[in-house]
């Protein structure tokens, strides 16, 4: 069997970021090069996979066991986020790390002051950016975690199990990865999605979530004439920014406290762009903080005259209330962990999955970590031996169902 280490820094190595500006599926065409490396590798180890106009890879490893077990799905997705640089990734892999800061490149480090959980892989191997990119652990660690757990069984007839799918997706990373997936054709009972973080680490509830976009239209007049006449975009920008309660910030927020997070401000007098994320566990503070953020564009509007439109969009929903009356998915993965040795920490996920919108589509889908850490940015990494785990966590998972 080849390495997961050798798999991963494969996958790493093709730029698969997405594009919110792209209203095509997937959203960037160089996803498909990796999803379609993907369906070749599966087709190599002798598994049907197929690769489809949307960018889904679909794939079946038929049962090889008389138990009626129910057919298991597991999911990954190969773009990364927009948020950092995600092209000529060089990685950066630390053998025995000795529990101390390490310097990544770029004028960047890793350090245990800020990230003090760092020292829990204290003799394991790190993979790390050189400072200039994200890793694309998010989600290529779970993609990796995946095909290994594919090559094991079509390599160990030994292994009993009964019928397990695979699906690898697009466009994760902005809110589109399942939008066009077909649940009925994938044809799994049940699913997980191997995209959460540090290792033990398994979400069965997430966000309910939305979007804000505003746009500011100023009214740009020479500043030696400006008097009474100027509306300046950015001020009118920061000053609707600071209507919104600072302790909503996710700075501020934790556990199931929800946010309004601004991702993005472009501006010049004449005109600015505002981009927010909404989030909440509970759905109906989740409508208050989307009110919070309309009443302060009504109040803008009132002020300055209709200068402001805001679009206000549901994004997706907290899969709690749709994996809850299936509990054995959460269940079996908590045994399949223990099985490993890892212990199982339970907690709701800060952010959403591809699980989310799956569950609501009809596939209870909760999230198993794949062992990245800071994901999004520049200061990623993974310990090798999280994703050696989730693979075994998988493998666990499936043996369980087919006894």
């Amino acid at each position: 069997m080849e390495k997961i280490l050798d798999k991963f820094l494969r996958y790493v190595s093709f730029d698969t970021q997405s594009s919110e500006e792209s209203p095509s599926q997937p959203s960037t065409a160089k996803q498909l090069k990796l999803l379609s490396q993907l369906q070749g590798e599966l087709q190599q180890m002798g598994i049907e996979a197929s690769l489809d106009e949307y960018g889904y890879v679909m794939a079946t490893i038929p049962a090889n066991t008389a138990s009626n077990a129910p057919k298991l799905g597991f999911i990954a997705h190969v773009d990364t986020s927009p948020d950092a640089p995600g092209c000529n990734i060089k990685p950066q892999i630390i053998e025995n790390y000795d529990g101390g800061d390490v310097v990544l490149g770029d004028g960047k480090s890793l350090k245990v002051s800020e990230f003090p959980e760092m020292q829990l892989y204290r003799g394991q191997t790190l993979i790390t950016t050189d400072g200039t990119t994200l890793l694309g652990a998010d989600d290529k660690a779970g993609v990796a975690e995946i095909m290994c757990a594919a090559e094991y069984m079509m390599t160990h007839p030994e292994f009993k199990h009964g019928e397990v799918k695979i699906a690898f997706t697009p466009d994760e990373e902005i809110g589109r990865g399942v939008v066009k997936f077909d649940v009925k054709k994938f044809g799994a009972d049940y699913g997980y999605t191997m995209d959460g973080g540090m290792i033990g680490e398994l979400e069965y509830e997430n966000f309910n979530a939305a979007g804000a976009k505003i746009h500011i239209a100023g009214r740009n007049i020479h500043p030696g004439y400006a008097k009474n006449k100027m509306i300046n975009a950015c001020l009118v920008a920061m000053e609707l920014n600071a209507m919104l309660p600072i302790e909503q910030r996710p700075e501020y927020t934790q556990g199931y406290e929800g946010f309004i997070h601004l991702t993005s401000f472009k501006g010049v007098v004449e005109e600015a762009d505002l981009n927010y994320i909404i989030r909440d566990h509970d759905a109906a503070k989740l409508e208050v903080k989307k009110q919070i953020v309309q009443d302060a564009v009504d109040f803008i509007n009132k002020k300055y005259g209709n200068i402001v439109t805001a679009e206000i969009k549901d994004q997706y929903r907290n899969m709690r209330e749709m994996v809850e009356p299936h509990f054995h998915v959460v269940e079996n993965a908590m045994k399949a962990m223990e099985m490993a040795g890892v212990v199982p920490r339970v907690q709701p996920i800060r952010g959403g999955t591809d699980g989310a919108n799956l569950s609501y589509m009809g596939l209870p889908c909760p999230n198993i970590f794949a062992g990245g850490h800071n994901f999004h940015g520049k200061l990623e990494f993974v310990p090798l031996e999280s994703m050696q785990k989730a693979t075994e966590v998988i493998l666990n998972i499936i043996k369980l169902y087919a006894q």
